[in-house]
């Protein structure tokens, strides 16, 4: 393999269609594509300072590299690539790329990050932007470390575990989500999807869980949680109180108490949704702004 250790590279494509490389603590500044088209590339301790360093590529590993905030747009259309131990500051990474594997990365401006890609796994990633991971497919997530709203967004077939997502209008038109033994807080979490399923999950949520078609919680806590599932089709049995649920379109609901119980009989059928508790506090048939 041909290698390249502390070189400084300048202009656009510096090593453009480059195959079987070894690059070790290289800086790309000024200059677009450097590595565009490339495959079969081990890159260790390197930095790109400058846009859409790995379009195109094949097969690609990276180790201790550093995209700098005007390293934006870095790896698009690029198949098989694994990074660890990153920290990337460029927005608009990884777009319509497949076969990704990230792990020990931190994203500290994520806007519009992964997007239209499948096949990617992340472990111990950390994620700060807005619409993370907008229309994915076949994600794991373990350890994830989110703060970003709009996260998800029609995705399709994710997993998550052990992860804290802060993320207002999470898995919104996302479908097959199933998310484990993590923390969820953000406001109308998972309108319009299908077949989402939370599993030992502490959730806190304005107007969580509504608009879907097949929801499944098992042994969740709902904290600060109010006017949950309306118009969805639920299972879930929550182990905490609900402080309120509104209008739920069918199903089961087991919860140890529920504060205000919202059902407005002119929109929905009562009879399709069974609910399993010792204390509703308080029966409505309108919702409070219109009481």
């Amino acid at each position: 393999m041909k290698e390249y250790k502390l070189e400084t590279f300048h202009g656009e494509r510096a090593l453009f269609a480059s195959s079987d490389c070894k690059i070790t603590d290289c800086v790309f500044e000024d200059g677009e594509s450097p590595l565009k088209e490339s495959n079969n590339i081990e890159l260790t301790g390197s930095m790109f300072r400058w846009k859409y360093p790995l379009w195109y590529c094949k097969n690609v590993r990276a180790n201790g590299c550093t995209w700098f905030e005007m390293a934006r747009a870095g790896v698009w259309y690029t198949d098989q690539i694994e990074v660890t131990n990153a920290i990337i500051e460029a927005p608009k990474n990884f777009r319509r790329s497949s076969d990704i594997k990230l792990t020990d990365v931190t994203f500290t401006n994520a806007a519009e990050t992964m997007w239209h890609c499948n096949d990617v796994t992340l472990e111990r990633v950390s994620v700060k932007g807005d619409y993370f991971a907008m229309n994915c497919s076949d994600v794991s997530a373990d350890h994830l470390i989110l703060d970003g709203n709009y996260a998800f967004d029609g995705a399709k077939n994710i997993t998550i575990r052990n992860s804290r997502l802060l993320t207002k209008d999470a898995f919104w038109n996302s479908e097959n989500v199933t998310v484990y033994d993590s923390f969820i807080a953000g406001e109308y979490l998972g309108w319009n999807s299908k077949n989402l399923t939370l599993i030992n999950c502490t959730v806190e949520s304005l107007q969580g869980m509504c608009y879907i078609d097949r929801l499944k919680m098992e042994n969740c806590k709902l904290v600060n949680t109010t006017l949950a599932f309306e118009y969805a089709d639920v299972e879930a049995t929550i182990t905490s109180p609900i402080d309120s649920v509104f209008n739920p379109k069918s199903g089961t609901i087991s919860a140890p108490q529920i504060k205000d119980l919202i059902i407005e009989d002119d929109r929905i059928d009562p009879a399709k949704t069974k609910i399993i508790c010792e204390a509703v506090d308080l029966r409505s048939d309108r919702p409070e702004w219109d009481r």
